[in-house]
């Protein structure tokens, strides 16, 4: 892929070729701040003033051409809603689709707009990280702050597009109308959602959707995966998603998904019960609990890896190793050896195939079904965590079967042995290996510009409208990069990074605070769900099944809270604004958890519980969303993918939680709820406090 600059100018609509932000004059002007800076020929207040002022009026320049396009959009709508009332009042109608034609001719230029408008919005987001990059300032957050929230600003008209609201509303509704001529009319007010709304118009919304950042449930709870993309895909690479896509292999991924989450989590009501049975102490069950997630983040690592050669053989690979890891678990308990029970959950933590899972959608599932893939990975997700639990509850019974004893503490390590073996022959009968070879398409293009969205809209790509210029490699061939700047010699050698020292370094202090949030997530969130077993027979006297049953209520919360925030919430607010909050409410909800003085009740816990579960699920979505925004491309394929950093934080919060309720349990079961919950307001109230740090560069 090329550095922005080349990717700029090959893209710019020619007849608007100066109105575009002049990238490359404010690249030069970084590299000559820099020159004075070293020689002392200027000080640090007259850089900033001075490419401040050079920044406002670039945006001056993009703003007011954005106007004047809108003016003209909407003279023509004019005209043509005019010439609508004289046709629509002709018997014949012979008219109609002359003129639902220069509709779309509208929605065409419109498109363009759009296109103009992203490139600039990018344009300015790179230009202000490559300048705290360089000089590291804060000057983003500066910019930002003193901008973006001014009763004059144009700061607001490039990332909000003001205006071009109204213009999509005209076309949408006149194009109804044209279309409804021959029935019985209904006004798009009347009936919102078109059965057959016109290609032009989803190729619009879906350009400001990504615009705004606005969306639906689906696309919400399809975040949560964090499985990265690239701008919109050329027709070859989605020619060969087509091909490697395989109904039945992405549903037996979807489905591997799931029975880890129901292993992960059938163990947690029970756990603490299983230790005191083999001679440990109740709070071991951290430990216990604590090892799948110990073996998964090395794991993670070798699964990413294999991923770029097989889908099918780690996948086998995962299912024998759960398998063993399951048996192991329950014949722990005949053995008497709490050494085997730990070896089992190490086992099943090494056979954790969520890299696998995430690679498969991301790799061979075509564009337009990626986002109901992501979808189904989060949703199988969200079940097996709530089933798991649910599973724990209709264990209790106690027999025994020659030598091997059956109860509620084996029974989870039995049953999920049968699911992985099932799983494991549904496997190898039914799995289809994608090929990993890669054809060469091209994008059919003209030489002068204008050309890729009119693509875009002619094959219905409607989403990401920086298209993916790896096309034209062979005309770039003999042309020199940008030769200045860190970044685009990055973004030259476009390939995946070779190693977790390289993906460090690509990592800005926002995408560095983003993750150390969802570190603090996981946290607060594994704190809550693997103690709670000790918690509640320590102070509630709960059976096995009540424990379960509240844990399965927990795990069904997520789905409905992701409609209520990817339906509504996220639409109403920025993303940075729900991310404060949810931190926030995650605190009021450790705040809440603690026990001092007064006796603790089940309400206090149950409703703190429920707080701080829900929050974290709130915050897990935005937090994931705004990562897979602002880490580098360089991070969405290969070994040490967005993906894998974001599990291995995940993973490392977990264990450090565990092992914080094993050590906390040496203080006495009296002590261990706010000795956990004391860590968990620490990492809380600093996550908070470096959001507000970077707040504004998440603009």
């Amino acid at each position: 892929m090329v550095a922005f600059g080349k990717k700029l100018k090959e893209s710019q609509i020619q007849e608007w070729q100066g109105y575009y932000i002049n990238y490359k004059l404010l690249k030069k002007k970084v590299n000559r701040y820099a020159q004075q800076l070293e020689v002392g020929a200027q000080d640090h207040h007259y850089v900033l003033k001075d490419f401040s002022r050079m920044l406002d009026t670039q945006i001056e320049k993009i703003v007011l051409f954005l106007l004047e396009q809108q003016g003209q959009l909407a003279s023509r709508l004019s005209d043509l809603r005019e010439q609508q009332d004289e046709v629509l009042q002709q018997p014949d109608g012979s008219k109609i689709s002359e003129l639902q034609e220069a509709y779309r001719g509208v929605g065409h230029d419109l498109l363009r707009l759009l296109f103009f408008v992203e490139m600039n919005a990018t344009g300015l987001r790179k230009i202000l990280k490559k300048f705290d990059k360089r000089f590291g300032y804060r000057f983003t957050n500066y910019y930002v702050k003193t901008r973006a929230n001014h009763p004059y600003s144009q700061l607001r008209q490039v990332f909000r597009h003001v205006g071009i609201g109204a213009v999509v509303g005209a076309i949408s509704r006149n194009l109804a109308d044209l279309q409804d001529h021959q029935g019985n009319y209904v006004s798009i007010y009347d009936q919102p959602a078109l059965s057959h709304p016109d290609p032009v118009i989803l190729s619009i919304k879906a350009a400001v959707n990504r615009l705004s950042n606005s969306t639906n449930f689906l696309e919400f709870l399809g975040k949560h995966a964090f499985i990265m993309e690239d701008d919109l895909p050329t027709p070859s690479e989605d020619d060969v998603a087509e091909q490697r896509y395989h109904f039945m292999s992405l549903l037996l991924n979807l489905v591997n998904t799931f029975l880890y989450m129901v292993n992960t989590y059938i163990i947690v009501p029970t756990a603490d019960d299983y230790s005191l049975s083999l001679g440990a102490a109740a709070t071991v069950c951290g430990v216990v609990i604590g090892s799948m997630a110990i073996a998964q983040v090395f794991s993670s690592v070798y699964f990413s890896a294999w991923s770029n050669r097989s889908y099918l053989r780690p996948l086998v690979f995962s299912s024998v190793v759960l398998l063993i890891g399951n048996t192991l678990y329950a014949l722990a308990y005949d053995l008497n050896s709490i050494a085997v029970l730990l070896v089992g959950r190490l086992f099943c933590g090494l056979g954790s195939a969520r890299a696998v899972n995430r690679r498969y959608i991301s790799d061979c599932v075509p564009h337009k079904l990626r986002m109901q893939a992501s979808a189904g990975f989060v949703s199988a997700s969200a079940l097996g965590m709530a089933c798991g639990p649910a599973l724990a509850c209709l264990f209790q019974t106690d027999f025994k079967i020659y030598k091997l004893t059956f109860n509620q503490d084996t029974l989870p390590g039995w049953v999920m042995a049968l699911f992985w073996l099932v799983y494991l022959l549904w496997l190898w009968i039914s799995f289809r290996e994608p090929t990993q070879e890669i054809k060469e398409n091209i994008i059919p293009q003209e030489v002068h510009t204008g050309s890729s969205v009119n693509y875009t809209v002619e094959h219905g790509f409607t989403q990401p409208l920086l298209l993916n210029m790896d096309s034209k490699q062979g005309q770039n061939e003999d042309h020199e990069y940008d030769d200045d700047e860190e970044e685009d010699s990055c973004e030259k050698s476009h390939g995946p990074v070779t190693s977790i020292v390289s993906a460090y370094r690509l990592l800005t202090p926002s995408v560095k605070v983003q993750l150390f949030v969802y570190f603090m997530l996981k946290y607060a969130m594994e704190i809550l769900l693997a103690e709670s077993s000790v918690i509640t027979t320590y102070y509630f006297i709960w059976s096995t099944s009540s424990v379960a049953i509240f844990l399965a209520c927990l795990g069904l919360t997520v789905l409905p809270v992701n409609i209520i925030v990817g339906t509504y919430i996220s639409n109403m607010f920025e993303e940075r604004q729900v991310l404060l909050a949810s931190e926030i409410m995650v605190l009021i909800g450790i705040l809440l958890s603690f026990h001092i003085g007064i006796p603790y009740s089940v309400p206090q816990y149950v409703g703190s519980a429920l707080i701080t579960f829900v929050s974290a699920e709130v915050l897990e979505g935005v937090n994931l969303s705004l990562l897979s925004r602002a880490m580098s491309s360089r991070l969405s394929r290969g070994t040490y993918n967005g993906g894998l950093l974001s599990t291995e934080a995940g993973t490392l919060a977990r264990v450090i939680a565990d092992g914080t309720i094993t050590l906390s349990g040496y203080l006495g079961v009296n002590r261990l709820l706010n000795a956990t919950l004391v860590p968990s307001l620490f990492i809380c109230v600093s996550s908070i406090v470096a959001t507000c740090f970077t707040y504004n560069s998440l603009y």
